[in-house]
């Protein structure tokens, strides 16, 4: 049966007794119980939905470039916060602690180039901006110690921890820790949507805003594109908008991603999941839908002060139903970009894709690796050797997925400034230098080892044996 309102009283007392929670998270997640509900979600009518236009989507190009004049550089970056999600564990690459303690390129974290990123932006400028870390309870303690090595550098780091939820038993519809399940495995990181009520019951808002602060840029701790934009933050002081989503021309391998639409007069996002059945190719098709959102956000912080504390950012619920340890539990999750809507003033600027590099699988670590890119003062910028706009696609096999194994099978990264796409299935190690081009698939038959050789150059072949080398 499904759960109703009726079963909200015996949810709350059973909240209350969870010593491990604050009352702000109580009452953070009761609130989202109870809007789930009641079923408030709003309902999306398809004909009323306007495609965006450039004063609400204001492509990257046509806002104003930052002078040279280093003291009005200073001048935005004494306004500024950068915050990174930092909540995901690397569990999905076969990596044990953070994601963002994955080596990315010449031994460096992503948490390496992004205090790198930010120390240079520091020293240049003789400014402060500080770094803040939104960490979950699973990254927490691990992320504890590994700040600890940056103690030294010209960064202020800050972490905070989002709240931490309990799952709830489906059948009963009751926490499961006050079923006795006590472990890790009974709780919930609640979803970055969560990341505007943590700042601020963290007391880090308030701080900040004491100092003069004005924006948090938000972002991903994996995107490698995702560095602190000047004209962005430019555009936003003098516009005065409070809330800004980066998003970015759709390719077919981003057509789940969500898309900003125009919705009774407001910007607001639209995920996959919002959409009705009959709807869904129409929302995936590059056409209609030209854009999606790279999840880097930037937005006022007194803006965020004043919508907390009035209880107004009533994002989308994400119902998330899960199997852990044979039971059927259910964790109700928000997204930051869905707050769009409550901002005044809110805009999506249009930006180069280069702004969105994220690394999710060990594929991707093959990118960025390779010779399509090159380290710069901790940022990761593309080789102009390659004409082609778009990266080369990378499919790797289930023996790649986790990065030690990644790492071992290949002798060194292989040179892909010209490559289309890669398919590589079955038991395949390749040795160094080896370069690739135009699209290559290489198949090891069941039960072979496939060896590529130190050097090979392989152009538009499909490799199943050594044979065809």
């Amino acid at each position: 049966m499904a759960a109703t309102t009726e079963n909200l009283p015996q949810l709350k007392s059973a909240t209350d007794g969870l010593k491990e929670m604050s009352e702000n998270e109580k009452s953070g997640f009761i609130n989202l119980v109870s809007r789930y509900l009641s079923g408030e979600e709003q309902h999306i009518e398809w004909s009323k939905i306007k495609t965006p236009t450039d004063e609400i989507v204001v492509p990257y190009d046509k806002m104003v470039s930052v002078s040279e004049d280093v003291a009005e550089t200073k001048s935005l970056l004494d306004k500024l916060v950068v915050l990174k999600l930092n909540g995901g564990l690397g569990t999905t690459m076969g990596c044990t602690g953070p994601k963002s303690v994955i080596e990315v390129r010449d031994g460096l974290t992503f948490l390496d180039l992004i205090v790198i990123q930010i120390e240079n932006l520091n020293n240049k400028y003789g400014c402060k901006v500080p770094l803040v870390l939104m960490n979950s309870f699973n990254t927490h303690d691990d992320t504890q110690k590994i700040v600890e090595k940056y103690t030294n550098s010209n960064v202020d780091i800050h972490t905070f921890n989002q709240s931490k939820y309990p799952r709830v038993v489906a059948d009963e519809f009751v926490p499961w820790p006050s079923k006795g399940k006590t472990d890790k495995d009974g709780w919930y990181p609640p979803g970055h949507g969560d990341v505007f009520p943590s700042l601020k019951n963290s007391g880090k808002l308030d701080a900040f805003i004491s100092q003069g602060k004005e924006y948090v840029f938000v972002a991903n701790s994996d995107n490698l594109g995702a560095i602190v934009d000047l004209k962005i933050l430019k555009h936003l002081i003098l516009n005065k908008n409070e809330y800004c989503m980066e998003v970015t021309p759709k390719t077919l391998a981003d057509v789940k991603g969500g898309t900003l639409i125009s919705y009774e007069g407001k910007v607001q996002l639209l995920e996959i999941a919002q959409v009705p059945d009959e709807h869904v190719n129409e929302f995936k098709s590059i056409e209609k839908f030209k854009i999606f959102n790279t999840n880097n956000l930037w937005v006022n912080l007194k803006a965020i002060k004043k919508l907390v504390e009035a209880d107004a950012l009533k994002m989308e619920i994400i119902p998330n139903p899960k199997e852990v340890d044979g039971v059927k539990v259910l964790q109700l999750e928000t997204a930051a970009g869905a707050a769009i809507r409550f901002f005044d003033n809110a805009i999506g600027v249009n930006v180069p894709r280069s702004r969105f590099l994220p690394v999710k699988a060990t594929s991707d670590l093959l990118l960025v690796q390779s010779d399509l890119y090159t380290l710069v003062d901790g940022f990761v910028t593309r080789n102009k050797a390659r004409t082609n706009p778009s990266n080369p696609s990378i499919e790797l096999g289930p023996e790649f997925k986790k990065v030690a194994n990644f790492l071992g099978r290949f002798k060194s990264i292989p040179s892909i400034v010209e490559l289309d796409s890669l398919k590589v299935s079955g038991d395949v190690w390749f040795g160094s230098s080896v370069v690739l081009k135009g699209k290559v698939n290489v198949t090891a038959k069941s039960g072979a080892k496939l060896e590529i050789p130190n050097g090979a150059v392989i152009e538009n072949k499909d490799i199943n044996g050594p044979e065809d080398l």
